[in-house]
């Protein structure tokens, strides 16, 4: 995880978010989420960094806490070396200009009373700086850039389909030459075919104009066409992290090959190259998460008195430094070992140890 400090853009230092649950408007907090936990990342200049996981694992609260949307509940947050955890949203104003943020829904993101011309041209009056006319130059040149017509500005966002939509929310994020954009689920909402063209856009965008973004999905075969690196997320935490080739042939963790499996991945011959991993039970509350290695009630190799006792920290891959996993007993091969993890299951610490 150590990288050139002049190489890291953002970083993410133990950072900890909790949202407090409570029962009724005037009541007092009960419990809190932990939709955070101790949450160490860096972001490379220039790289994408995925982050990946079921729904409700604390992906979009990461990209939040990122760009200081959230404020964190412990830990630091460093933007270029400057922490800005704490900063007011007075002093954060300038920065924003930095950091920006493409939205899962097209659909729901762009305001359908205004023009694609006051949508895109709304950084420049929140910031200023830029003339009316200017603006508009501008408003016209960033359609171009992103593969719409300059006569697009004077339509409304009905009159466009989800996948030019996504093309105007990348536009507006693009105003202001940001160094970092935080892509929520940006495909998510389109069809396979316009997600490809998405994806080939957002690829251009990064090369011509030295973009770093953090790609937040739920669908890992997406991810791995675009990512640098991949963080694997599980109830709040980051359970594994590597390059993104390494995390698809050599996982580590057992959650992260249970999500590999899913996806679909066929021979040359035509036929399924690997069995598919099941995942049982379902996600524990995040109000009450388990002790221990949070995955250890659906874990395939859990070791009863350790895993449900001991949290387990991200782990150096032997050999390989970059690829870090939290796991007691990490995966060796894939998927050669998929027989292994379902034969162990639930085998008591004393057992494991003498075989």
């Amino acid at each position: 995880m150590s990288s050139s400090t002049n190489n890291v853009l953002v970083e993410l230092e133990h950072v900890t978010k909790q949202f407090p649950v409570k029962h009724g408007v005037f009541s007092r907090a009960r419990g809190v989420v932990h939709a955070v936990e101790d949450v160490s990342l860096t972001v490379r200049k220039g790289e994408t960094l995925g982050i990946v996981g079921e729904s409700g694992c604390g992906k979009s609260t990461t990209a939040r806490l990122l760009l200081r949307l959230l404020d964190p509940t412990s830990g630091t947050i460093r933007f270029e070396g400057r922490d800005i955890s704490r900063l007011s949203q007075r002093r954060l104003r300038p920065m924003r200009r930095e950091m920006q943020m493409i939205f899962q829904d097209p659909y729901a993101s762009l305001n359908p009373r205004k023009t694609v011309e006051q949508i895109v041209s709304q950084p420049f009056a929140v910031h200023g700086g830029v003339s009316s006319r200017e603006a508009k130059l501008r408003v016209k040149s960033l359609l171009e850039v992103v593969g719409l017509s300059r006569e697009h500005s004077s339509r409304y966002p009905h009159e466009f389909s989800g996948g030019q939509r996504q093309r105007i929310g990348i536009a507006r994020a693009m105003a202001l030459h940001p160094k970092l954009i935080v892509c929520d689920e940006p495909v998510s909402a389109l069809d396979v075919s316009v997600q490809a063209q998405i994806l080939n856009l957002l690829r251009a965008l990064q090369i011509e104009f030295d973009l770093t973004y953090v790609f937040i999905s739920h669908d890992l075969s997406v991810v791995r066409q675009i990512c640098t690196r991949i963080a694997v997320m599980y109830l709040g935490r980051v359970v594994e992290l590597a390059e993104s080739e390494r995390i698809f042939e050599h996982p580590r963790h057992p959650y992260t090959a249970g999500l590999i499996s899913a996806v679909p991945r066929l021979t040359a011959d035509g036929h399924k190259s690997r069995r598919r991993t099941i995942i049982g039970g379902d996600v524990p509350s995040p109000v009450n998460p388990p002790s221990g290695c949070v995955f250890h009630p659906r874990c395939p190799r859990f070791r009863a008195g350790h895993c449900d006792v001991v949290e387990p920290q991200l782990e150096p891959t032997p050999g390989e430094a970059s690829h870090v996993a939290a796991c007691h007993y990490p995966l060796e091969r894939w998927p050669e070992d998929e027989t292994e993890m379902l034969d162990r299951r639930r085998t008591p610490v004393a057992e494991a140890e003498a075989t």
